[in-house]
């Protein structure tokens, strides 16, 4: 530890240099500082925040001079941020005195500003000397974020490092293998005795040559009996190694797809089970990958690779076993390339397996091409960018061949070096056989039979060290999948769930604040909403509106205080039982592939056809539908496309009443129809909502008149509560909003009957 170091002005960024050094003051250091990139406006601008040993000073590159203020009491230094924009602010003992903006990369540089004032002006005021840890400020590489020297690692990015993955990874799978631990240890038997039938073969033909071949060679006569004897026992070996192999790759088939099918099953739950803020993070096409190429991949190494390298290790053991029982010193010949190979394995396997993954986050991001354009192909043709998106796509592929060309070059040379190392102890046994033969130490059936048990021996040896490419890719695959599996999700599951018999639908916050990452989205929101009352959220766009429904039902936890229902913490209730008590209709409608009544019954799939046509009935889509060829049945496409936005919005309000919740959430519900519809819907949900407890969130501010409170959000607070007629009649932030909205949509009127007239006009003549 150690006092305060100041920083050279060469740490400054170099456009700052010159003019700031002019402004130093005998004695003066630097002791921290801060480039500002936004003005007051929110307009992108350079700007400059120093802290020294006497004073701050400040500059905004528009400026002509230089503001300072010299420590005294009661000056303050402190930061807040809100939707994705910073501010930080000076006080002194009456009021704010100046303040910044800047962007939220910069979030770690103004939290040491701040330490640094405070440091120094607690030594001002108490003539202490302030003692922190030495701090250079230095810059993240990957996400520009500021960094002091004492970090290792940027707080920004930490979360996106990839660990290479690990072969041992690949025991990870006993969890899915285990239930089948019996099939696999008859599995095993099988390949352990349909290996012993494959070694049989080249033994018998030691005495067929020794006993039989050479004597006949000699002038002897071919004893037939043991012809007979020798060939019925190559026979019968071979028929046993054909009926145990296929008994043994069918029984492990079947587990490995089992397990594959286990694998898939438990990755997907899990999936679903994890909160919104997950999925915020992930592209679709990679998890669409992991579930299912990578899913494959192992199920493919399990059914075949693994089996393939459990009887290769097999091979080799029973062979080396054999061979040393027949000729020691032979057999130690036959085993001098086994060392150099498994170096080779072991100096290429990393590479490989750092590869591997690469290549799978590649193929992701060409996963991630797709899945952007192919639900978008009416934006992308509407905007004519289809050659944009092929060269988007192209890009991505050559960064995949790119990256398996890497790849491929290691292993072209692996696997021909390994095949010559063979070649080469083959040649070995052929001259060290044929100088034992020399010395009358060794048969020619013995030769023979070494020959033989050798080509397999050295074919398995080959195989196996091919096993390492796939194995890698099976490592790097389960790595992905656990990576998932792993993943806990910030919206947990109690571990004493309070479970509700009847929800009468009150709502409390209380002190609820909410942070996603470093951005601040709402502070000290408090607020009871009583059974069966109707809210208005209303605010600006980016006044957390939205992030409040979000919070109530649960898809995000709050960081700060708590949200109750009926007395309970809903985090205290099972996730699944409270929010089926909600109703929820998104500002976007999302449909799934299948008949317009799975899509209403979706929340109550075991509905009753009347019911379904009550809940279309009640959103003013029963005409709609049945103007379709199918009616009820019809198809709506890809997430909907079959149907105009307006229906879609209908058929998500219907889905959402079907249910019949105490709690209904309406999010910009009437945002994708045309003013007549709107009305209509609006009839309908003015008798929906008796009895509910009901949170509606509109951009039309006129289609909340009849809330009984409206609640209005301005930076993530709560600025205003009152009905329409009480905040009109305050004139405060509500009365300025609905007042701009009014002219507005009196302008969009009186343009729209204007070209109604000139098209009139035009017409006549």
């Amino acid at each position: 530890m150690q006092q305060i170091q100041s920083l050279s002005l060469n740490n400054l960024p170099s456009i700052w240099v010159e003019a700031f050094s002019s402004q130093l003051i005998a004695e003066e250091n630097v002791l921290a500082w801060l480039e500002i990139d936004l003005d007051t406006q929110l307009h992108f601008a350079a700007g400059l925040v120093v802290v020294t040993n006497k004073r701050l000073l400040t500059k905004m590159a528009s400026d002509e001079i230089w503001q300072e203020w010299c420590y005294q009491k009661d000056l303050l230094l402190a930061q807040r941020d809100y939707a994705g924009v910073g501010c930080l602010e000076l006080f002194d003992a009456h009021a704010r005195i100046a303040y910044w903006r800047y962007r939220l990369g910069n979030d770690i540089a103004v939290s040491r500003l701040i330490e640094c004032f405070t440091q120094q002006l607690d030594y001002y005021l108490t003539g202490k000397l302030p003692v922190v840890a030495e701090h250079t400020q230095v810059q993240c590489p990957n996400c520009a974020a500021f960094l002091s020297s004492e970090q290792e690692e940027c707080p920004v990015c930490d979360k996106q490092s990839h660990a290479p993955p690990s072969t041992w990874t690949l025991l990870r799978l006993w969890r899915f293998a285990k239930p089948y631990k019996g099939r696999l240890l008859i599995g095993f038997l099988l390949t352990l005795c349909s290996t012993a039938a494959t070694l049989v073969p080249p033994y018998l033909t030691m005495p067929l040559m020794d006993n039989v071949l050479i004597p006949y060679q000699n002038g002897q006569p071919i004893n037939t009996d043991l012809v007979t004897l020798y060939l019925s026992g190559l026979l019968v070996a071979a028929v046993l190694a054909w009926m145990l192999g296929w008994a043994r790759t069918y029984m492990l088939a079947l587990v490995s797809e089992r397990i594959g099918a286990d694998l898939r099953t438990a990755t997907y739950e899990h999936l679903l089970s994890l909160s919104q803020e997950y999925f915020g993070g992930k592209r679709t096409g990679d998890l669409m990958a992991r579930i299912g190429a990578e899913t494959d991949r192992i199920n493919l190494f399990i059914s075949l690779h693994l089996l393939d390298f459990a009887t290769d290790v097999i091979m080799i053991v029973m062979t080396a076993v054999i061979l040393i029982s027949i000729n020691p010193w032979l057999a130690l010949v036959t085993l001098v390339p086994l060392p150099i190979i498994a170096w080779l394995i072991h100096l290429v396997r990393d590479r490989l397996r750092i590869g591997f993954e690469k290549v799978d986050r590649i193929w992701a991001e060409v996963n991630n091409v797709l899945a952007d354009t192919i639900p978008g192909i009416r934006v992308v043709k509407a905007f004519a960018q289809e050659k944009r998106e092929a060269a988007r796509f192209h890009a991505a592929n050559q960064r995949n061949l790119q990256i398996n060309d890497r790849v491929n070059r290691i292993w072209s040379l692996f696997t021909p070096t390994v095949t010559l190392l063979t070649e080469v102890g083959l040649l070995v046994v052929w001259v060290f056989g044929i100088w034992q033969i020399s010395k009358d130490e060794i048969t020619v059936g013995v030769l023979t039979a070494f020959l033989a048990y050798i080509g397999r021996f050295y074919i398995r040896l080959d195989t196996m060290s091919r096993i390492v490419s796939v194995t890698q890719k099976a490592a790097a695959g389960t790595k992905r999948i656990f990576d998932i599996l792993d993943h806990v999700s910030s919206v947990p599951e109690s571990s004493n769930p309070v479970h509700l018999s009847a929800i009468q639908g009150q709502i409390e916050m209380r002190n609820v604040g909410f942070r996603y990452g470093t951005r601040s989205i709402t502070r000290d929101i408090n607020l009871i909403i009583k059974p069966g009352e109707m809210i208005g959220l209303v605010g600006h766009s980016g006044s957390g509106k939205s992030t409040l429904v979000n919070l109530i039902c649960r898809f995000y936890d709050v960081t700060e205080g708590m949200i109750l229902i009926d007395g309970h913490d809903i985090r205290s209730l099972p996730i699944a039982e409270y929010r089926k008590n909600i109703g929820l209709v998104l500002q976007e409608p999302f449909l799934f592939y299948g008949t317009i009544a799975e899509n209403i019954a979706y929340g109550k799939p075991d509905a009753m056809r009347s019911e379904i046509v009550s809940a279309a009935r009640a959103a003013h889509a029963h005409e709609f539908i049945l103007r379709l060829p199918h009616g009820y049945d019809s198809l709506v496409g890809e997430r909907g496309q079959a149907l105009s936005g307006g229906e879609r919005q209908r058929i998500s309000i219907a889905r959402a009443l079907l249910i019949d919740p105490r709690i209904l959430i309406l999010d910009e519900a009437t945002s994708s129809v045309d003013t007549t519809t709107e009305k209509d819907i609006q009839k309908a949900l003015d008798n929906l909502v008796r009895g509910r407890t009901t949170i509606a969130i509109a951009h039309r501010l006129s289609t909340l008149r009849e809330a009984n409170r409206l609640i209005v959000l301005d930076r993530g607070r709560i600025v205003e509560i009152g009905n329409h007629t009480e905040l009109m009649a305050r004139e405060g932030y509500y009365y300025r909003l609905y007042l701009a909205q009014a002219r507005n949509v009196d302008t969009e009127d009186r343009a729209i009957v204007s070209v109604a007239e000139h098209s009139a006009a035009g017409e006549h003549k």
